[in-house]
């Protein structure tokens, strides 16, 4: 399929001469001959990219440029002129412009920039994809009692710094409720690095978090940089928080209150700027108490507390669940959007549901493999044991 361009310059002869290159090479052209006759071509069309001269009667290319940037973004913009120097040049990048390119232009160059802007353009709305399904990924679904409490505490919570403890059993969607209250903070720009304590042997958590220098241990043949250097400036969410080692404990409660770590072997402090979100399956009171958690860290983790209800405690939300996943899944195996009887989501929801969310998700993965266009009682009988 032909890629679109704009072509906008008041003089004709450079209009005539740019089209009739892009036309060669494949390109369908479109002109403007000042720039509030660009705007409105780029107001009613969509274009691959925009080549606009500077000096125009009527509305100069810088603001077309900025109308442009308003309008569609996501449209590379080439700032083309004879008039300018490097001071517009720097200015028109700041501003937004892909590029810019001096008359007459080297053809070489102009067809190089044009395809590497189009390439551009490719990337960006591949990674707005992409971002669009990890992020669908993560949705919080429900609209029951205990989910109107989170999300609303979320909302509160989300643009501070505060450190939130997420507790819950495993499976209800912790990791759900983490990624949320980053992506709505003032981090989120910034990395969400996630750490598992459970699944890090104790002698290596210490390095997981903090970092080793070259030397330090045996297996240590280079520098390694810990998990709060990766998280700095973002969040760091540490999963499974009560299943770490007392004296990494004792690390983490140092680098919490001083906002400093040491790596493993080093002198050196590192300041690090890293706000720490934690969850567990576990009663970390109860882990006091048998002296396996810190009194002091808890109260340092805990300064928001957040308890995800298990799906028994929320079945209202199933059949929205369900609606989710089964989308989530038949988008997942290019298949069409299989049907759902509602006997077999009453029957779904009647389930005891010991696996929580991640559970439910497994069982409609696999009544989307194993039946037919639609998902019936009988289905749901065959495939997973009702209660």
């Amino acid at each position: 399929m032909a890629q679109n361009i704009l072509v906008i310059d008041d003089e004709k002869s450079i209009r005539k001469v740019l089209g009739e290159i892009l036309s060669f090479e494949g390109f369908t052209v479109d002109e403007a001959a000042d720039g509030a006759e660009g705007i409105k071509k780029i107001r009613e069309s969509n274009y691959d990219c925009i080549l606009c001269d500077i000096k125009m009667p009527k509305m100069d290319g810088l603001e077309v440029l900025q109308i442009a940037q308003q309008e569609k973004p996501d449209i590379p913009f080439i700032v083309i002129s004879g008039h300018g120097n490097i001071e517009t040049a720097v200015d028109a990048v700041k501003k937004g412009a892909y590029d810019y390119i001096s008359k007459p232009p080297d053809l070489n160059r102009l067809l190089i920039t044009i395809r590497n802007a189009m390439d551009k353009k490719v990337l960006v709305a591949e990674t707005k994809q992409l971002r669009k399904r990890i992020s669908r990924g993560y949705e919080m679904i429900g609209e029951s009692e205990g989910m109107k409490r989170i999300h609303e505490t979320i909302a509160k919570v989300a643009p501070t710094d505060a450190r939130v403890l997420i507790t819950g059993q495993n499976g209800v969607g912790k990791e759900l409720v983490a990624r949320r209250i980053h992506e709505l903070s003032n981090r989120a720009a910034g990395p969400m690095i996630e750490v598992n304590c459970a699944a890090i042997p104790s002698e290596l958590i210490e390095s997981e978090l903090f970092g080793h220098e070259k030397g330090s241990f045996t297996s240590a043949i280079k520098q390694r940089i810990g998990k709060f250097e990766q998280a700095n400036g973002g969040t760091l969410f540490l999963d499974e928080i009560g299943d770490m080692h007392l004296d990494a404990q004792a690390k983490m409660l140092r680098a919490l209150q001083e906002g400093k770590i040491t790596r493993v072997g080093g002198e050196k402090e590192i300041k690090v700027d890293v706000r720490v979100l934690a969850a567990t399956n576990k009663n970390l009171m109860e882990e006091v108490e048998a002296k396996k958690f810190r009194l002091d860290l808890y109260h340092r983790l805990g300064v928001i507390l957040i308890q995800v209800p298990s799906l028994n405690a929320r079945r209202e939300d199933i059949p929205a669940l369900i609606a989710h996943f089964l989308k989530d899944i038949c988008d997942e195996y290019k298949q069409p959007l299989k049907n759902i009887e509602e006997e077999a989501i009453v029957a779904l929801t009647q389930h005891n549901w010991t696996g929580n969310i991640r559970e439910l998700r497994n069982v409609v993965e696999r009544l989307v493999i194993l039946s037919d266009k639609t998902i019936t009682k009988k289905d749901v009988e065959s495939y997973i044991i009702v209660s």
